[in-house]
């Protein structure tokens, strides 16, 4: 039976060893990586409405030191830009949104230190805002109608509102046994399932922020996704594919029933951006500016653009599953409990290390930019 993601899903809190917080390198550097595109889209918007208010919102926005890298940036934008213009600073209100697990203690106990070390760098020229925390899912509506001019979302659209229905035959039996995800022996009925899922999932998502959209606003959204045409031959199809190895060694040793592992689907999708542009066509309420592709390697402290070798796998598996178990720990624990973490993630690490004497993988990265709500349709709502 399908349960709704928001009822297990948090990133790990904290700031241990095994926090999200110390464990999100990979994520940072997409941030960063788009920051040009982020760049371009808030000066657009600010220069074309000159506001004397605006909303901002962070979709996704965990837990840790990446929370307040948009928040950063937007301050700094429309900083030099109201400045350059000679306008008056505008107020701005930030949101950031994830699902009620998220650890947003963490989040607003961080806060003060962030102001502060703001109010150092800026001074005076710091443009007034404030900071409130939006708890919910993001597949349906969180804001009134017309009141966000900016929506922002970093690696998180991937996620499923809940595990695909479908995975079993009419008579109960799991159709994806020994996997938990997309893998090249699932059946044809398990692909269209996460695929169905994910269109469903995607379109309530643009349905929801474009009538909360302000006219003139816009989004900047950023997937985890993939570059081949069908869904196991992506590149997350082998990360995932070795955590299930790790499960399935667990079954054969007798540390956890095969009932667990066939009956364990991740509520994730990642999408090629053939998939992705789909849907905002069928939508038809946004136009997509721009829309670009980039590559990260696995481990997220590695920044070498060599494609073949590595020189150190067994930390970059150690780097790698820590990353992993940061965003999957919650969802595992719910399913088989959390008795089984160390062990599993112990041989994912060693799984992934021999994977990577063997090929260095790079998940890829879909940038959509410029989604803005079309205008002669947003006037009538």
């Amino acid at each position: 039976m399908a349960f709704k993601v928001e009822q297990a899903l948090h990133m790990v809190g904290g700031a241990g060893e095994t926090s999200y917080a110390t464990n999100s390198r990979i994520q940072e550097k997409a941030i960063y990586r788009t920051k040009p595109i982020l760049e371009t889209a808030i000066a657009e918007l600010y220069g074309k409405l000159l506001p004397e208010r605006m909303v901002v919102v962070d979709l996704g926005c965990s837990s840790g030191p990446n929370t307040f890298l948009v928040v950063s940036e937007v301050l700094g934008i429309v900083g030099d830009l109201r400045r350059r213009l000679e306008q008056k600073p505008p107020e701005i209100q930030f949101f950031l949104n994830d699902l009620p697990g998220n650890d947003f203690n963490n989040v607003f106990r961080s806060l003060e230190r962030y102001e502060k070390m703001m109010e150092e760098e800026k001074g005076d020229l710091l443009v007034p805002h404030y900071v409130v925390g939006a708890p919910g899912s993001f597949y349906g509506r969180l804001f009134p109608c017309n009141t966000v001019h900016f929506f922002h979302s970093s690696y998180s659209l991937m996620w499923l509102s809940q595990v695909p229905q479908g995975l079993e035959s009419e008579q109960g039996v799991p159709l994806n046994k020994g996997n938990i995800y997309i893998a090249e022996n699932s059946p044809p009925q398990v692909v269209k399932a996460y695929q169905e899922q994910h269109r469903r999932d995607f379109s309530t998502f643009l349905k929801s922020r474009y009538v909360e959209l302000s006219i003139g606003g816009g989004m900047v959204l950023t997937f985890l996704g993939r570059k081949s045409e069908h869904p196991a031959s992506g590149e997350l199809s082998y990360l995932y594919g070795l955590l299930a190895e790790a499960l399935n060694a667990m079954v054969s040793q007798g540390i956890i029933s095969e009932d667990k592992v066939d009956t364990f689907n991740l509520p994730f999708y990642g999408a090629s951006m053939q998939e992705v542009k789909a849907v905002i066509h069928d939508e038809g309420v946004f136009d997509l500016e721009q829309a670009q592709t980039f590559e990260s390697n696995w481990d997220p402290f590695d920044d070498t653009d060599d494609d073949d070798n590595v020189f150190d796998n067994v930390p970059n598996g150690k780097n790698v599953a820590k990353s992993i178990r940061a965003v999957f720990e919650s969802l595992i624990a719910h399913h088989f409990g959390d008795a089984i973490l160390d062990e599993l993630f112990s041989r994912y690490a060693e799984k992934v290390a021999r994977h990577l004497l063997i090929e260095k993988t790079t998940p890829c990265g879909l940038e959509l930019s410029g989604c803005q709500a079309r205008q002669a349709l947003k006037r009538q709502t």
